[in-house]
């Protein structure tokens, strides 16, 4: 890495290189972050400066951080790098139906669903979360 410019936080110049990767398509989108163990010694930083750094490319809504599965450059509908709502994550389960939920369906209660839940994200930040449920295609 570059020497950071005189004067300014360790955090922004390593935060300012990774935004460059991203923005470059170095680190391409969806694809995660290296691990901060590989960030502390790349950028031979304290893991509190490197864990800044990742934090002020949240905020700027660059990366997400998912528990248990990490840090990853977001895809931005525009391609500015500047955070717009990006296209939603999609998820499915099977769940068992609820009393409501069976009624609808005209099914009996705890009858197996596909739930998909769609979070689209503004910033890094849940902005719109929509669940659909369908009966699950039964075996011919």
């Amino acid at each position: 890495m570059p020497t950071p410019h005189y004067g300014q936080p360790r955090y922004r110049a390593i935060a300012q290189e990774l935004r460059e990767r991203i923005e470059s398509g170095t680190i391409p989108p969806g694809a995660l972050l290296p691990a901060e163990s590989a960030l502390t010694a790349e950028f031979r930083a304290a893991r509190g400066t490197v864990r800044q750094a990742i934090a002020a490319l949240r905020e700027a809504g660059l990366v997400a951080t998912e528990h248990g599965r990490g840090t990853y450059a977001r895809p931005d509908r525009d391609g500015n790098g500047l955070g717009m709502i990006a296209e939603p994550e999609i998820q499915q389960r099977e769940v068992p139906a609820d009393p409501e939920l069976a009624a609808l369906f005209a099914v009996d209660t705890g009858t197996a669903l596909l739930e998909q839940q769609a979070i689209t994200r503004e910033n890094g930040l849940a902005n719109i979360v929509v669940r659909t449920y369908r009966r699950l295609k039964s075996s011919p």
